[in-house]
């Protein structure tokens, strides 16, 4: 182990082999790295932890420096582990470049279907005694992380002292399909809303995606700029800034040249970090299998019940003379041709699109039956995790108490610095 300060913290890196299989733990093993944060003033001292889940899926765990966002008030009374989940991070990776030296396409998607959250609250498990010599620990989860805590309720609550979910309540028995339904009116309803905040954009996304449609330029970093992986930039209206930050990114599209318009190497660049999903490949890989459970493949969901909301067709808009609607979190078969480090991942996932042995996520009976402290940040209107789904799994989980609130977006437990984590730590210890 090493150990390391920043401004107010000692950090301490760790490494752990865990099962690929959890089910075969004599086969395979892969590496988890998670990163340890206590204050510095209690570096020596005995105290609880707390194990914090990204976001994702295939993000590694925040990466913060000293005190920020939430973690300051953790460290008031907590030692944190930041879990860089499976394939993530400094774990060991799954990406383009590593997953072919697990063969051809159907043995990287047998291996990738072990990297979904069951497998992830196993791996957490497995490391948990070694840390806390057998205490339970708190369960802090963002986003796909609450998922995984809510699996984790269910599978081994004997592991857990309290569950703090943010933004992160799934559904218990959605499929895929039924999922993307309910996304795609609260997209348009993030969509109206940026356009009555910069009404100026309505004519900026139109000539844009006019012009992608005629040109299909390729970026210098690869990527294919088509009319629809231009659309998804909507995936930005989720988070706090996000609007002000589409904002700004169309309004320097355009430099006049010698040959004409063309769209601007600033604005290019800026597209191009933000579509790009090279950092986290196991985000478009794996997005769709984790709402899959049972014998029903999700086969492309969000691509399917797009067709049934006209409003998002670029080709419609263009015709007639009304706004262009982004889209938002989904994942569709053609981000696999226009992202270049997608492009070698494409048939892995058509057949983890195909797949039909999933296992059950969420046991409805011990979720009824919970006795940990559990408490979750709904946020309302939500672009990600749909509020109706979200209050219906708190009913179902014995004991959960939900703070609903339209004060933040997606991302308030970042956003909102100590205040979301106080709250929660305060409903789980019916302190509010």
């Amino acid at each position: 182990m090493t150990s390391y300060r920043q401004p107010g913290v000692v950090l301490t890196d760790h490494r752990f082999e865990v099962p690929l299989d959890h089910g075969d733990p004599s086969g395979e093993r892969i590496e988890l790295y998670a990163r340890e944060a206590v204050a510095g003033a209690k570096a020596d001292a005995d105290l609880p932890w707390l194990v914090y889940l990204e976001g994702g899926p295939g993000f590694g765990a925040r990466r913060f420096i000293g005190r920020q966002a939430w973690l300051g008030r953790a460290l008031q009374e907590f030692r944190v582990l930041f879990l860089d989940q499976r394939g993530t991070g400094l774990s060991t990776p799954a990406n383009r470049q590593t997953l072919p030296l697990r063969g051809g396409p159907r043995q990287q998607a047998d291996y990738l279907a072990h990297f979904r959250a069951d497998s992830i609250v196993r791996d957490c498990e497995s490391i948990r005694p070694r840390l806390t010599g057998g205490a339970p620990w708190t369960v802090l989860g963002q986003s796909f992380g609450g998922f995984c805590a809510t699996h984790y309720l269910a599978a081994a609550p004997e592991g857990l002292e309290t569950v703090l979910i943010t933004g992160g309540l799934p559904s218990l028995d959605a499929t895929a399909d039924e999922v993307y339904r309910a996304a795609y009116p609260r997209i348009a309803r993030k969509v109206e809303a940026h356009y009555h905040r910069y009404p100026q954009d309505i004519g900026r996304a139109r000539r844009i995606v006019g012009h992608l449609a005629e040109h299909r330029p390729v970026l210098p970093s690869g990527h294919i700029l088509t009319p629809e992986a231009f659309q998804s930039l909507g995936i930005l209206l989720g988070g706090s800034d996000g609007s002000h930050q589409l904002h700004y990114l169309l309004e320097n599209a355009f430099v006049s040249t010698p040959d004409g318009p063309a769209l601007s190497d600033t604005f290019q660049e800026n597209v191009a970090s933000s579509l790009s999903y090279a950092g986290h490949p196991l985000y478009a890989v794996l997005h769709e299998a984790i709402y899959a459970q049972g014998e029903r493949p999700t086969a492309w969901a969000a691509e399917r019940v797009r067709g049934e909301f006209a409003r998002f067709d670029a080709a419609t808009t263009l015709a007639g003379e009304g706004p262009l609607y982004f889209t938002g979190e989904s994942i569709h078969p053609w981000h696999f041709d226009t992202d270049p480090a997608l492009r070698p991942l494409r048939e892995t996932a058509e057949l983890l699109a195909g797949r039909t042995d999933w296992a059950p996520l969420y046991d409805t009976a011990r979720l009824a039956a919970n006795e940990v402290p559990v408490a979750a940040a709904v946020y309302h209107d939500d672009m990600y995790v749909d509020t109706a789904h979200s209050l219906r799994t708190a009913r179902a989980i014995r004991g959960l108490r939900t703070w609903v609130t339209d004060e933040f977006e997606h991302d308030g437990v970042r956003a909102g610095g100590p205040r979301v984590l106080d709250r929660l730590l305060a409903l789980a210890r019916d302190e509010d």
